[in-house]
């Protein structure tokens, strides 16, 4: 029964999730189908929190490599999760003056606004930046002109380089209007618009296939791993 039911549910919501984009009856099931994944999403923020808390607080306990940085995720989340969850330093809403609650808990000037735009952003943004420089060594090894799909990548990189800088403009400048299209930086607009479009369709197909292909392995419960399994039972 434990794993019978959990596979009748599943089969069940996504029967009835597909049936309401065809079926103009089925969107008021469809909905009410959402609504229920919203609270089952709740309740997965809360089980993700206690897992948080309990892996983090157990090495710090157990002084494991790297805990010190156990120290400050559990700090930076238990101070986002009470100004957020408290409220704290949200103004009443006008149109409720008497309830202290009644304010946006991210509204500006908040601590938690605060929070949000002090901390956790340039935190991200740091990431990111951080990454440019993995990204630009990743780069260097795969623009070896070892075959022909390196040459053209190599190429077609080198291209859309020099289209976004002022250095691509003035080498192409030269060029007469008829033979405008063969500036660099309209080459690059091109290559972006075109190639790289085509390429990005070929792929969410493919990734849309492999979407509808898994779930309906899901619904049909040949893919049972959702259910702890180390493996898909057959």
């Amino acid at each position: 029964m434990k794993r019978l039911i959990p596979l009748w549910i599943t089969a069940i919501a996504g029967i009835v999730l597909i049936a309401s984009y065809f079926v103009p009856y089925a969107q008021g099931l469809g909905e009410l189908t959402s609504i229920w994944f919203d609270i089952l999403a709740g309740f997965a923020f809360i089980l993700g929190g206690g897992n948080l808390l309990k892996v983090h607080l157990k090495k710090v306990s157990d002084k494991a490599a790297g805990w010190g940085y156990s120290v400050i995720l559990l700090a930076s989340f238990l101070i986002t999760l009470f100004v957020g969850l408290g409220k704290i330093g949200v103004h009443p809403s006008p149109d409720y003056p008497d309830n202290s609650w009644s304010g946006v808990y991210n509204e500006v000037g908040s601590p938690f606004w605060w929070l949000y735009e002090y901390a956790f952003k340039p935190l991200t943004a740091t990431m990111f930046a951080m990454l440019a420089f993995y990204i630009a060594s990743a780069s260097f090894r795969a623009f070896r002109a070892k075959n022909v799909e390196a040459v053209l990548l190599l190429g077609t990189a080198f291209i859309i380089l020099l289209g976004r800088t002022f250095a691509g403009v003035w080498l192409t400048s030269w060029l007469p209007e008829s033979l405008s299209g063969l500036k660099i930086e309209n080459l690059s607009v091109y290559i972006m618009q075109v190639f790289n479009t085509a390429g990005s369709r070929a792929i969410i197909i493919g990734i849309a296939l492999g979407i509808a292909s898994t779930s309906l392995k899901v619904i049909l419960g040949v893919d049972r791993s959702y259910l702890g399994s180390a493996r898909s039972e057959p």
